[in-house]
């Protein structure tokens, strides 16, 4: 028996952007566009690039782009068209009605993605979660046809109360979905407190910059890795040592990307945890990509929407084993604070890294003396929560404690134990 293989599914992608933009960084965007069409499955026959004061309300496009469009899906047999910019609900009904092909916007093929990346039970679960907030806006063109044949002036057509029915559905869906992941993050909050007095790391990045192979070169862990965007959706935590002999914990999440749409951040709030919860930040950059500094920018930028951009931070510049000018590399090691070149393929400069990461947790600690006295023995859980205990001594009138204050706790921790502090 042969097995049925369908082909690839033909596409044609399209950027507009607005008249004296940067024509190369929108060139590049449309590359990226491309490696996740091709992550997704499809085959790219063209990449049309256009410049306008401002985009077409009705199909994004100008008129006369429209036609050579139409004229490129006509002679390739192109069967989807996806845009680099978010479409409107109105845009993708004008463009599928005009073109009779599929028209997608990056939103919507990043989570088609994601869905089939997605292994787990937590991250089906976000991915369901945002592809539901996605579809709520665009479901009118899904049930034009039945408005179109009985809706009316003065009437609310079944169409319409099919739409309004959705609606109702997947508001519910969505509910319960979120009360879903709040059950998984609880969980996880109680499996994250037994690693309180260790120190924890969290690796960040772009998608692509090699998160996992610098894992593996740190933990010998052989976590899963593709040279693909988002090979792994879902974070991975191992032990490895620090050089001083102290173990701590390394965290892999879901790597970031341009333009990634905000309801699914939203939905991977509880992945991320560890990223939000970790001591230090490790932000892993593909040093060998013409655009490292914008990658470096959207990074720090998704990290501020989770509120948590103020970490302390290693930059680990990645791939330098490929890198072609050694000078250059190290002229933005330079320039880039607290950065480490490495190469997680070929393990160099791992120990390095390591070096670094010490002195950057170390630095996160601040040692404290306190006395508690025993009339204010019901504080004591307070003690454990805010800092790792080093040494505790019972005396007659109370118990005194030597403790490392958590850097993101050493403010609340001065003003709640400030008569304690000795």
């Amino acid at each position: 028996m042969h097995e049925n293989i369908n082909p690839p599914e033909k596409t044609i992608l399209i950027s507009v952007t607005s008249k004296g933009s940067d024509r190369e960084l929108a060139i590049e965007h449309l590359t990226e566009l491309e490696l996740l069409a091709e992550t997704a499955g499809a085959h790219v026959t063209e990449k049309i690039y256009q410049e306008l004061e401002k985009p077409n309300p009705s199909f994004v496009v100008g008129k006369g782009k429209l036609e050579e469009i139409r004229e490129s899906i006509r002679d390739g047999g192109v069967s989807s068209i996806i845009f680099d910019d978010d479409l409107t609900p109105a845009q993708v009904r004008n463009l599928e009605r005009e073109l009779d092909v599929k028209a997608l916007d990056r939103s919507g093929l990043i989570l088609d993605i994601f869905a089939s990346r997605a292994k787990s039970l937590e991250a089906k679960t976000q991915v369901e979660l945002a592809q539901l907030q996605y579809m709520l806006p665009r479901l009118s063109r899904m049930w034009q046809h039945l408005s179109k044949q009985l809706g009316g002036i003065g009437t609310k057509g079944p169409g319409e109360t099919q739409i309004e029915t959705d609606r109702r559905l997947i508001r519910e869906k969505i509910t319960k979905l979120k009360e879903k992941l709040n059950d998984i993050e609880t969980q996880h909050q109680q499996q994250r407190k037994g690693r309180e007095n260790f120190p924890r790391f969290a690796l960040v990045g772009y998608t692509n910059a090699g998160k996992s192979t610098l894992m593996n070169a740190m933990t010998n862990s052989g976590v899963y890795v593709e040279d693909k965007l988002f090979a792994t959706l879902d974070t991975t935590t191992r032990a490895f040592a620090l050089p001083d002999g102290t173990k701590a914990l390394l965290s892999d999440t879901v790597g970031f990307i341009r333009k990634l749409p905000a309801h699914l951040v939203a939905s991977f709030r509880s992945t991320l945890a560890e990223a939000r919860e970790c001591d230090v930040l490790i932000h892993v950059v593909d040093i060998t990509n013409t655009h490292y500094e914008d990658q470096i920018r959207v990074v720090n930028e998704t990290l501020e929407s989770l509120k948590i951009a103020n970490k302390p931070t290693v930059l680990a510049l990645n791939k330098i084993d490929v890198a072609e000018d050694k000078n250059i590399l190290q002229s933005i090691a330079e320039n880039l604070p607290n950065s480490v070149p490495i190469s997680a393929k070929r393990s160099i400069n791992i120990l390095k890294l390591l070096d670094t990461l010490q002195s950057t947790y170390s630095q996160t600690r601040k040692s404290v003396f306190i006395r508690l006295p025993y009339s204010d023995f019901s504080r004591i859980s307070d003690v454990y929560r805010f800092g790792n205990v080093i040494v505790r001594r019972d005396t007659d009138t109370g118990i005194e404690f030597e403790l490392e204050i958590f850097s993101d706790k050493q403010e609340y921790f001065n003003r709640e134990f400030e008569n304690l502090i000795c």
